[in-house]
């Protein structure tokens, strides 16, 4: 039997608060964790099917243009040059690149053709030596040296922010750049495609099995029910794996051609190359207050890029709208058509540059108005969600920015250069947390075993965030059993599709599904005991109904089965859902070299129920950690004649180290959100993003006066405007 649930209203209380079992929440190890520390957990470019072939990916040499020939592969065993492949190259988010011609190069680096051979040595020394002809062309790769398109549906005005500018007793008016950057998981893309008959067998790292499924048979021109995907482990993705890229569409034709199994595994370049990036943007902010630092105006223009043809575009915007309240208001979306690689959705699209630049710039009004940041923000907190009036499903802004400002002592802190230790000036900064929220269809499939053992089952992925053990958790409580009995298998498109892992939609959407095929097994429980579902009492395996009490093993004759399926429904439009949180950061800057150490950070953050202590808070020290890197180290540079990738690696392009990661702080506040299912649970991984980048910027000004608007912050810059 199939529980469904489409959240049309609140569900103010959850059953999952009467449960017995007493572990969901709780620090729970990582079901998975001694496979992987053992090595025992195999990876995608780690299976070893009889018969592998290795291939490797050619990319073009050109910006634009047509390859014309490609010429033979001294020991390889095939060159294939397949327009699918081209097409599908530059893969973006949704199953779809470029829409010129078959042999058209879109950008430099595209992957135009694999070599195949009978090792990945003979198949990269055979891709290195072919002879590859183009017709370029000329196209634009600065994207600010096009006229942008303008869509309608992006832009927004409410009231004259023009005259809000002009009536305001304090104002500012300023521009930020951000640079492209990349997800940067730890394994590289890689697929091995095997076919039999006419169906096909892609191991891979995937975040959304159920959506890739169709992309690759989209791509192949077979039927979705033709592809398995296989992705029980994936070394994070961050955006980078929500759809296909040329590695499975390149290894399934070749595997087909060759009638064999064949490997692409991406080496680092081609991931930056291939793996799309998070476009570069410009965004211009315009702020306006009364005397006491009330906002009149908001204005948020920003400008990013990408490929002709691609309907994605990094919405920077994204959270402009309800953080704060203004009468006056006005946001902009431009996109250049360029010829960069794809762009996009890289760690938290949207907020994770949107925000940071925005909290960058409350932190200038408040310097401006003289009124103390945390103050600022708290005053301009909105009650509804201005220009619709929706009520917030939740809203814990004001209680992040209190209870930070406490733990971090932030009454310490001076409006001008804190102190100056040695040669270093100390400096601290505030920044508001906020990211969208939401729920995607969702569906799961758990079995109770006879001998009281449970199984869960959902194509959900595991990248690293927990989703083996929060599953795992979700039905120990639900069943009350023990969670070293309840056994979880994900990553296979051949069970219950979910929501795949992707904008922190993916504990709370899958985690409903199998909270609701757990409830409907313990309507099935209740039933054998004779009693109403909500007289039932689950504890170690233990079923109790008033004064009747039996071990499940027992009880139950046979297995018992049940599906849950979660969607989403009016909730999603009735409330303005959103996770807030807070993020505080020291830091200490040289004032000989204009060297950042960044001290100290903490977060406060409120995503409603936290479903396993440790994998949360994990997330969150990856999130601040990803903050730290855009605020000081991370940028991708492209070449002003040909737009490709220089940074292209992980020794250019710098990602934080343990060496630059200071002391990192994290506190949860207590939440329930009733609108988001039974679970009350929301996003949490990119939250711990979304303006973390921004606190260390403003504790880089605190210290040593230097606003840095174009990001990273690196030495040069700050150097540059310091006053010694």
């Amino acid at each position: 039997m199939t529980r469904h649930l489409k959240v049309d209203a609140p569900i103010p209380d959850s059953p999952l608060d009467h449960m017995a079992q007493g572990v969901l929440g709780k620090p729970v190890n990582r079901l998975e964790g001694p496979l992987k520390v053992t090595g025992r957990a195999t990876y995608a470019a780690e299976a070893r099917p009889e018969g592998m072939l290795y291939g490797v990916l050619v990319q073009a040499a050109i910006p634009a243009g047509k390859v014309i020939s490609i010429g033979e592969a001294p020991g390889g065993l095939a060159v294939i040059h397949d327009p699918r492949l081209i097409r599908y190259a530059a893969q973006g988010m949704a199953s779809e690149g470029p829409t010129a011609g078959p042999d058209q190069v879109e950008y430099m680096g595209q992957a135009i053709a694999v070599v195949v051979a009978e090792s990945f040595e003979a198949a990269r020394a055979a891709a290195q030596a072919l002879d590859i002809t183009y017709e370029p062309s000329d196209v634009p790769v600065d994207p600010e040296a096009v006229e942008p398109e303008r869509p309608k549906e992006k832009q927004s005005a409410t009231g004259d922010l023009d005259r809000a500018m002009r009536d305001a007793a304090h104002c500012i008016d300023q521009v930020w750049h951000t640079p492209s950057h990349t997800s940067a998981a730890m394994e590289p893309h890689a697929a091995i495609a095997e076919w039999s008959g006419d169906h096909l067998t892609v191991r891979a790292g995937y975040q959304m099995l159920a959506s890739s499924r169709e992309q690759l048979a989209d791509a192949l021109g077979i039927e979705p029910g033709q592809v398995r995907v296989l992705a029980p482990y994936v070394g994070g993705g961050f955006g980078s794996k929500l759809g296909i890229n040329a590695d499975s569409v390149a290894a399934a034709i070749a595997a087909q051609q060759l009638g064999r199994p064949v490997q692409v595994v991406m080496s680092r370049q081609q991931v930056f190359d291939l793996a799309h990036r998070r476009s570069e943007t410009r965004q211009r902010i315009r702020l306006a207050c009364d005397a006491k630092g009330k906002l009149t105006g908001i204005g948020h223009d920003a400008l990013v890029s990408n490929l002709p043809g691609v309907s994605f575009s990094e919405p920077v915007t994204q959270a402009t709208p309800f953080t704060y309240q203004a009468a006056h208001r006005q946001i902009g979306h431009a996109i250049a058509r360029i010829h960069r690689s794809c762009a996009g959705s890289v760690r938290a699209p949207g907020e994770a540059v949107g925000a940071t630049v925005f909290e960058c710039a409350m932190d200038e009004l408040a310097e401006v108005a003289g009124i103390d940041p945390v103050e600022l923000r708290l005053l301009n907190i909105p009650e509804t969600e201005p220009g619709t009036n929706r009520p917030f499903s939740s809203h814990k802004l004001a209680e992040a920015l209190r209870e930070g400002a406490s733990r971090f002592g932030w009454s310490d802190r001076r409006p001008t250069r804190q102190r100056l230790e040695g040669e270093w000036y100390i400096g601290m900064g505030v920044a508001s947390a906020v990211r969208v929220n939401s729920l995607i269809e969702s569906r799961a499939r758990v079995t109770l075993r006879a001998d009281g053992h449970a199984v869960v089952e959902t194509d959900m992925t595991d990248i690293g965030t927990g989703s083996y053990t929060i599953l795992g958790q979700i039905a120990a409580e639900t069943l009350g059993v023990p969670v070293d009995r309840v056994a979880v298998r994900l990553g296979d498109s051949e069970l219950p599709a979910s929501s795949g892992s992707g904008g922190s939609f993916g504990a709370a959407s899958s985690g409903t599904s199998v909270y609701l095929a757990c409830a409907e097994i313990r309507s099935q429980i209740a039933a054998l005991m004779g009693c109403d579902e909500a007289d039932l009492t689950l504890h170690n395996g233990e079923a109790r109904a008033g004064n009747v009490a039996h071990q499940l093993d027992a009880l139950l004759q046979d297995d018992l089965q049940g599906d849950g399926h979660l969607e989403p429904g009016k909730t999603e439009d009735t409330v303005r859902q959103a996770t807030w949180g807070s993020h505080w950061a020291e830091v200490a800057v040289n004032r000989w070299t204009g060297e950042v150490r960044v001290r100290r950070m903490l977060g406060v953050f409120a995503c409603g129920r936290v479903l396993n202590e440790k994998t949360a808070r994990s997330q969150c020290l990856g999130g601040m950690s990803f903050g730290l890197g855009m605020a000081l180290t991370e940028v991708i540079e492209h070449d002003p004649r040909d737009g490709h990738m220089v940074t292209r690696d992980l020794a250019e392009y710098h990602i934080p180290c343990h060496a630059d990661v200071p002391p990192l702080e994290v506190h949860f506040l207590a939440e329930s959100d009733t609108f988001v299912g039974p679970l009350h649970a929301k996003g949490l991984g990119e939250l711990g993003i979304c303006g973390a980048g921004a606190a260390i910027l403003n504790a880089i000004h605190n210290a040593c006066g230097v606003r840095v608007r174009n990001l990273p912050a690196t030495p040069d810059k700050i150097i540059a405007d310091m006053e010694v």
